[in-house]
């Protein structure tokens, strides 16, 4: 009974701190999916990543407020029907379902899985008419593993997503291309931030007002693929 009421009064807790959240009411206020699309905002003006006719890869685009904001910023023209089309390329991929946003190419499955890797590959290719190798002008990171509570386990899972996510980008982005990719201070970090300067000639770190205080979680921006 102990834990059960416990766990009763941190639940009440996050659902009083979440309803309360001015970012969280911004959002609701605005059409957002959910708060995290004030993290990439922030981002994209700290460091002018987005900008209308790019091609742009989301990974862990679920719920989808990221794919929201990359849309309004990419905007739309007439199309050669007169109807509206995305001044760009945008395509989600996320383990979970997510609700279609208008001009995005979602990809369900799994990151980590050779098929889905293809499944990108050939959305990037169709939208663009051709190969994809180095044409994605950002690839933008929200993805995080479920976490064990272990942390040398945690941080294997948050290491390996993040070597996944430099490792598309290597092959994808062009030349002067951005990655952004959600980081965790604590085991992985350290190893993240070693592997972003090993391939990109301007490595920063932000963490967002819009983030929540008590979260370690931060965000690593790569910049200028290096040459090996």
């Amino acid at each position: 009974m102990k834990v059960q009421t416990k766990s009763k009064k941190v639940n009440k807790a996050w659902l009083h701190q979440h309803v309360t959240d001015p970012w969280v009411r911004l959002a609701q206020k605005e059409g957002y999916r959910s708060r995290a699309a004030y993290k990439l905002q922030e981002l994209d003006e700290a460091f002018g990543l987005v900008r209308p006719g790019q091609c742009i890869v989301d990974l862990g685009c679920a719920p989808g407020a990221w794919c929201q904001y990359l849309r309004r910023c990419l905007g739309t023209r007439p199309g050669a029907d007169g109807q509206p089309r995305l001044q760009g390329v945008i395509v989600g991929v996320d383990l979970l379902p997510m609700e279609p946003v208008d001009g995005v190419r979602f990809i369900q499955g799994d990151f980590r899985e050779e098929g889905t890797l293809v499944a990108i590959q050939s959305a990037l290719a169709d939208a663009l008419g051709g190969d994809a190798e180095s044409r994605v002008d950002l690839v933008v990171s929200d993805m995080a593993p479920n976490l064990s509570g272990v942390e040398a386990v945690d941080a294997a899972r948050i290491e390996q997503l993040i070597e996944l996510a430099v490792d598309f980008a290597v092959h994808h982005l062009a030349p002067e291309g951005a990655l952004v990719a959600k980081v965790f201070h604590g085991g992985a970090y350290d190893a993240a931030v070693r592997l972003f300067r090993v391939h990109f000639r301007t490595v920063k770190a932000h963490k967002p007002k819009a983030s929540r205080p008590q979260s370690a979680e931060t965000f690593l921006v790569g910049r200028g693929l290096k040459r090996h």
